[in-house]
This record gives C-alpha cells, structure tokens and sequence, in this order.
C-alpha cells in the first residue's frame, strides 16, 4: 500500500541486523577502553578498529596531520553519523581548531616542510566533505571556516590558493544543481492534480477530455523505462545525510534544549518528495484501473499494467514494482471480480510472490542481492540499475536506530552502530548515481507528472460504478460517498 516516512505504522517488522552487530540495552555494562574488540570497517588512528569510542575522540580520529590520514570509510561514516551529536558547522569548527593546534597555523613564521606535507591532508578532508555532504555547505559558516584553513596554509604554497577556488567553484555548481532539483520537484508536485470525484457519479454519460495511459504509452517496455527515468531522477537529489536526519533526535549529552536540527522538514524534502512520488504512482495506477466504463477495458489495463511491472523487475526497478503492485492491490482494485476473471493473473501472482513480506521480504531480498551482484560486475548502465524498494530501505534504517543506542552507558559513541547504517547507505549511494541509459519520452514523463488521479473515495466510487456492492456494507459506502457527490453538484 502507498507509504508515508512520516508515520510511524509503516515500520510493522523489525528487520534483519548484521549478526556482528552489538546493540546496547539501557543499563548494560560497557568496557571502557574504546579502542578495543573487533570493530568492522573502521580504525582509529593508532590502527586498532573502533566499536565506541568518546565523541571527542572519534572528532580527534578525523583530524589529518602530515603522517596520518582516516581511512575513506571512516571519513563517510562519522561525517554521516557525528550530526546526530554535533552539527556540522560546530564540527568542522572542531576540526579547524585541532588543525591549527597541532599544526602550529597560528604561529608566525609557519614551519614550510610541515604545513606542505599537512596541507594535502587536510584539502583532500575538504574535498571528501564537499563532494559526499554538499548539503553541509549550505550554511555560511561551513563555508568560512573552510576558507579560514585555506589561508592559513595558502602562504606555504600557492597550489592552495588554485585548489581552494576548484573546491568552491564545484560545490557551488553542486549546490546550484541541488536547488534546481528541489525546485522542479516542488513544482512537479504543484502541477499534479486529482480527479474531481464528481467525474465517476455519471460513467454512463462520456466524461470530459481525458487522456489514460494506454493513449499515451501502450508499451511495457517502454513505460517501466520512464518509470525508471522518475525514479533516478528522484534518487539523484537525495543526499545520505537525509536518512539521518530523518530519525534524528536530541542527544541525551548534549546540554542545549534542541536537536541538532530545528528545520527537521527542509532537511529531508527530497526524501519525502520520493515517497509521495511512490504513493502516486500507487494512485495513478488504481485510477487508470478504475477509469474505464467497461471491463474489458479495464482488464486490458490491469493486464498492461503486470506486463510495466515484470519489466521494472528486470530492469532493477524495484520501487515502481513495489508501487504497481500496491496499486493493484489497494481494495478499490481488488475488489473487481468479474474484471480480474477475465485477466490473465499468472504473471501478477510470480510478482506478487517476488515482494511477499514473509520473512522481512525474504524473497525481494534475495532479488536485490541478485540485481547488486549484476551491478557490480556490470559493463553498461543498463546492467548497473539497481532502484530498491525505497519504505523498506527506510524501514530498515529506522529499526537500526531505533533497535540500537546511539551512546553506550559510558557515554561513548556507539560507532559499530554506524559502521552499518553506513553500510547500507554507502550501498544506496553507489545505486543512485547510476545514469539512466534509457532515452527520455517528454509526453509519457509529462503524463506520469502530471495525470490527475482519484483519492481514495473517488477510487471506491469508480469502483461501485463499475462493479456493484456486493454486501451492505458497501451498499452503505456507495450510497454515502454518491450522497457526497451530488451535495457538492
């Protein structure tokens, strides 16, 4: 069924964990030492792998000096995770101060031969941030305390001077390609628009002027091609930071009265915009069902519609399956007997079986380790396209954060925690900056933007028109919802 990341009811099952993955009770007793026991994927500086640590030694750990750099995984998964306890202009801040310590950056004059073995250290930190957390820049003082280090450095080497302004002329073409994608979502979603449910009270008489989908795109292919183009579209604009943010809550530590984050909202927009791209087309589907007069027609279009999703499925598209199938599936749809007796439903049932939730999804699961192993060893886009049923992706991070503490007892940082909230992030952000190699079809992307659909009464009087109650119970809603209708006429 459509989803919403704002509701706590779409999360009904917890999901599967790293077997490695130790997650705190309150009250369980901790080891102090945070540079020991078998921490995956990240170490600290003195080599041995983090499982918690103090967050003033984690800030410490991604600090650069002229011998030492973090590794690339590190890097990722504290600037991922270290916004839940510090926002990051206050870390960034942190870790110009610790620069400029160790460093001497505040003496005069600067020892030349250090700060130039430094200096690459700390550009090429700058640059990770920028490149992966562009979102972070956003704010002002992102951008002046990155400056500030530059031109302490800059004297010892004129290439600074030419790296800082490569920095910031790229991030400021990220940033503007950000904003742009934000607005034309924004007004995506101003231009979609809902059936008035007045339309389906009279299906005897012709309605007004309007296109379904099989007058624009009678082509499976085709269509599960422009689906895919949406969705990449829509996953292109979402930063790592969003699934973040949007479980964020105040730090038990910290001594202010807000979370690190007090425009929740804006910092995880395109997150949201991606869902309700997921319930539309949920709707758009089950009013393109719903449409028709005849049933014949309608079961063309529930036949049509099986056909667009078994070619998402083989492409990788698995968020518009998922939405196909719910769409097929919402009770305004479900209910047509004598419309499903004349389709040919063995195909839908194979979907149907490909995203069952038993056993957390066992068997989409399986498919999307299938569908990554074929990404990985791919040699075209084509190949490389994996698009992950994106509420249960987000249901799984929900149930990491929620199923383990972010702080142990002692206070530290629970960092083998983020070590897999990185990983399943990491993973999302290697599947999104695949290039849609199929060619664009303005009309069909249009129609699928833009194509009023029914709400959920509308839906369930289309439905009753087209096929009659069956019980009194949707006699009752049959009448109520006409009795609406004609109120409003």
């Amino acid at each position: 069924m459509p989803q919403t990341v704002c509701s706590g009811t779409m999360f009904t099952t917890p999901s599967g964990f790293s077997s490695h993955l130790a997650c705190a009770e309150p009250g369980e007793e901790e080891e102090e030492a945070p540079q020991e026991g078998p921490g995956p994927g990240a170490c600290l500086a003195d080599g041995n792998p983090i499982t918690s640590a103090s967050l003033d030694t984690l800030i410490q750990n991604l600090v650069p000096t002229a011998d030492y750099y973090p590794e690339k995984a590190y890097v990722f998964t504290f600037l991922l995770s270290a916004r839940l306890f510090i926002p990051p202009p206050e870390l960034l801040a942190r870790v110009c101060e610790l620069c400029i310590k160790q460093q001497q950056l505040d003496q005069s004059p600067l020892d030349t031969a250090k700060v130039r073995k430094f200096g690459p250290k700390i550009l090429q930190l700058l640059t990770e941030w920028t490149e992966t957390f562009p979102s972070d820049f956003r704010d002002e003082k992102m951008v002046g305390h990155l400056k500030d280090i530059i031109h302490r450095i800059a004297p010892c080497d004129e290439e600074y001077w030419k790296t800082l302004n490569q920095v910031l002329q790229k991030l400021s073409q990220r940033l503007a390609l950000m904003s742009q994608g934000e607005e034309s979502i924004v007004k995506v979603s101003l231009n979609a628009s809902s059936i008035s449910d007045k339309l389906v009270a009279f299906k005897t008489k012709p309605p007004p002027i309007q296109k379904d989908m099989l007058s624009i795109c009678n082509d499976p292919y085709t269509l599960a091609q422009q689906l895919t183009h949406v969705e990449l579209e829509h996953l292109s604009h979402i930063g790592p930071e969003e699934f973040v943010q949007a479980f964020v809550q105040k730090d038990p530590l910290d001594g202010t009265q807000q979370p690190c984050f007090s425009d929740q909202k804006k910092k995880t927009s395109n997150l949201e915009a991606y869902v309700r791209w997921f319930n539309r087309l949920c709707y758009l589907v089950a009013t393109e069902i719903c449409m028709p007069a005849k049933k014949k027609q309608r079961a063309l279009v529930i036949e049509f519609f099986i056909d667009v999703a078994r070619e998402c499925f083989n492409i990788g598209n698995f968020n518009s399956l998922m939405a196909i199938i719910s769409g097929m599936n919402m009770s305004p749809v479900s209910r047509l007997k004598k419309t499903w007796s004349k389709t040919k439903t063995a195909k839908f049932f194979i979907l149907e079986h490909q995203m069952d939730p038993t056993g957390n999804f066992y068997n989409y699961r399986t498919a999307l380790r299938g569908a990554a192993h074929r990404s990985q060893t791919a040699n075209s886009n084509r190949e490389r396209i994996v698009i992950p049923f994106f509420s249960l992706l987000i249901k799984d991070i929900y149930f990491l954060n929620e199923g383990c503490a972010n702080r142990l007892p002692n206070g530290h940082v629970n960092f083998e925690k983020f070590v897999e909230l990185a990983r399943q992030v990491g993973e999302f952000m290697t599947w999104k900056q695949v290039e849609c190699p199929f060619e664009e079809d303005r009309a069909i992307l249009h129609y699928l933007h833009t194509a009023p659909i029914f709400s959920e009464d509308g839906l369930y009087l289309a439905s009753y028109e087209s096929e009659s109650p069956e019980n009194q119970v949707e006699k009752d809603r049959w009448k109520a919802l006409r009795s609406n209708v004609l109120g409003k006429t």
